[in-house]
């Protein structure tokens, strides 16, 4: 991708560097567009079956609702959001937004739940205890002054995104059943709550290992 993305500012160069209303100015336009294209094409592909496989291999999808526009504007976060500082606010949200569309998607296809979070101090809340822990963004290891859990940052944050995503879909569960029937019966979705329930129980395990 950043090759190809290369290969568009050096078109892009020799586009200005044409005559306007000229046949080679034509001819440099065409081939601007067509990589542009091809870019497109590509990065939608990848993304589609990122998403399918993502769905394929998890019970329940868990992702945090992100505003994106807004991390692009952080150059510390921009460079891995993005693939070209060029539009990059642009960019970066339709390609997110395509990927969470994708999910969507392919969770309805297979059956598969995908919650959005609230993202608010998923990195700085501690998994094990839920104790905040102030961190800059150059800390790239958890480590928890109340309870001494140590774990990488990024994992400590998907933990805490996996623990709100199982409570909002049990709530969801249980409001579905009792908006339905007026009651929450024990017998119907038990197939989705048991499902809950595991993956309840593999986290916990994670947390403890």
């Amino acid at each position: 991708m950043r090759k190809d993305e290369r290969k568009i500012k050096r078109l892009q160069r020799c586009l200005s560097k044409t005559q306007k209303g000229s046949n080679n100015r034509a001819k440099a336009r065409n081939k601007l567009g067509r990589a542009h294209l091809k870019v497109s094409r590509r990065r939608n592909d990848w993304v589609c079956k990122l998403a399918q496989h993502v769905i394929q291999s998890n019970d329940l999808v868990a992702i945090e609702n992100l505003k994106v526009r807004n991390m692009v504007k952080n150059h510390c976060l921009a460079k891995s959001i993005f693939d070209s500082e060029a539009l990059a606010s642009l960019r970066a949200s339709a390609a997110w937004y395509r990927f969470r569309e994708w999910l969507e998607y392919f969770g309805v296809v297979y059956g598969v739940p995908v919650i959005t979070v609230n993202p608010s101090y998923t990195s700085q809340n501690c998994s094990n205890c839920g104790s905040r822990v102030v961190k800059t963004l150059s800390t790239r290891t958890h480590k928890c002054p109340h309870c001494g859990f140590v774990a990488d940052r990024d994992e400590n944050a998907a933990l805490n995104i996996l623990k709100s995503a199982l409570k909002e879909w049990a709530n969801t569960v249980g409001r579905t059943e009792f908006e339905v029937s007026g009651e929450i019966p024990l017998c119907k979705n038990r197939g989705n709550l048991t499902r809950v329930r595991e993956l309840e129980e593999r986290e916990s395990l994670t947390s403890n290992g």
